[in-house]
C-alpha cells in the first residue's frame, strides 16, 4: 500500500472499493474482515481531512470578517 500522505483522494476512493469487494466477499475469514475494515476506516478518515483542507481553502475571510465562498 502506498504513503496515503502521496495518495490522492481518487486513488483513495479506489482502494476502499476494492475493500469493499473484498468484505463483501464470502471468502475471507474474520480476521481478515476486521483488518481490512480497519483499513478502510483509515482511508475514510484520510479522505474526509481532504475534503476539510479543499473546503478550507474554498472559504475566504474578508476585510469585515465575514466568511465568503472563495
Amino acid at each position: 500500500m502506498a504513503k496515503k500522505e502521496n495518495r490522492s483522494i481518487e486513488k483513495a476512493f479506489e482502494a476502499m472499493d476494492e475493500i469493499i469487494e473484498q468484505l463483501e466477499g464470502r471468502e475471507i475469514t474474520l480476521e481478515e474482515s476486521f483488518s481490512l475494515y480497519q483499513q478502510g476506516m483509515e482511508l475514510l478518515k484520510y479522505c474526509g481531512g481532504k475534503i476539510d483542507t479543499v473546503e478550507k481553502k474554498m472559504l475566504q475571510m474578508d476585510e469585515n470578517g465575514e466568511i465568503s465562498e472563495f
